[in-house]
């Protein structure tokens, strides 16, 4: 079975091809790490053994939440309290990524966006504000910092994430970046902010340590971004030095429209997997090991992401109606 080939990303050998993705919880107390999402982590480990576990959103400044129950790791304290995740989701067999992420407007603190544009889905009662090129360079510094402490936390790699309406990607959708500087106009501008933290964060890292992007690639509404923009992307973002291209939707979220079939974000990784060489992961409504594996054997993706059906069965992995 191809799932369970292992598979190596960057300079890191991973198991096999399942990934649980990144999904938030709410088990925090108030970001803090608690020994209710260790059990949870463990769990999932153990049950379902992916090859990578990446954790729910981690915020990499106060500022930046998603939400009040949004794990953080925005200070050196929260060091040894995600060595608990790292050392438990180790323990159950699988490597672990840490998803750094600042929600930008869409979050509870101050609306901050790449102009004074909601996101589409998201309509907020106060228009954010654009970020100015100074605080551009302090947040690309923030995420570099971050990704420092998730690897003393013992993470085997760091993903940043640039996808369902976050801050990165409220610069790369035309949706909601309507700005004339080097950071808007063209899709490589429009990715500047994501390709400059890349960078921090590789610098800050060092080499063996792998990157990943989880890129919003396409919006699917009128007037966002395409899978021909996602082609681009992925290949500036491998030029940029990224291990790992995590792909899911920008301004729909982690649904598109008009579709509930296993990996309907397929198209467009197929497409990206066509142009790049580092691995390309998909997720997305895949519900049974089969369905997994056969996207997989079509060439699809290079790794499956496996969300909802893990977290609602820790032993989804060996389940009788899988």
């Amino acid at each position: 079975m191809l799932l369970d080939k292992p598979i190596q990303i960057g300079k890191l050998n991973v198991s096999n091809r399942l990934v649980m993705p990144p999904m938030q919880t709410s088990m925090t107390d108030r970001g803090h790490v608690t020994e209710e999402l260790v059990r949870y982590y463990r769990d999932r480990a153990a049950g379902s053994r992916p090859g990578i576990i990446i954790t729910e959103h981690s915020c990499i400044v106060e500022s930046g939440r998603a939400a009040e129950a949004q794990l953080s790791i925005a200070a050196d304290e929260m060091i040894d309290e995600h060595r608990k995740l790292t050392d438990a989701i180790h323990e159950g067999g699988s490597r672990v990524f840490v998803q750094l992420n600042h929600a930008g407007s869409n979050g509870v603190g101050e609306a901050v966006s790449a102009s004074e544009v909601n996101t589409p889905l998201k309509k907020l009662a106060k228009r954010p504000r654009a970020l100015t090129l100074e605080e551009i360079r302090e947040l690309e510094g923030l995420y570099a910092a971050a990704a420092v402490r998730a690897v003393k936390a013992g993470y085997d790699g760091v993903e940043i994430h640039c996808a369902h309406g976050y801050l990165l990607n409220q610069f790369y959708s035309p949706m909601t970046n309507k700005r004339t500087d080097d950071y808007g106009g063209a899709l490589e501008n429009r990715l500047r902010f994501t390709l400059e933290t890349v960078a921090c964060v590789r610098e800050a890292v060092g080499g063996d340590v792998p990157v990943a992007v989880r890129l919003g690639g396409a919006d699917y509404l009128p007037g966002g971004s395409k899978e021909e923009d996602a082609v681009q992307a992925g290949i500036l973002l491998e030029k940029a030095g990224v291990d790992l291209l995590d792909l899911s939707g920008g301004m729909c979220f982690f649904m598109r429209p008009g579709h509930l079939e296993a990996g309907y974000f397929s198209s467009m990784s197929a497409k990206v997997k066509a142009a790049v060489s580092v691995p390309v992961m998909l997720t997305g409504g895949v519900k049974k090991v089969a369905d997994a594996e056969a996207l997989l054997q079509a060439g699809k993706a290079d790794l499956i992401g496996v969300g909802r059906a893990i977290l609602k069965n820790a032993l989804w992995r060996t389940a009788a109606d899988r």
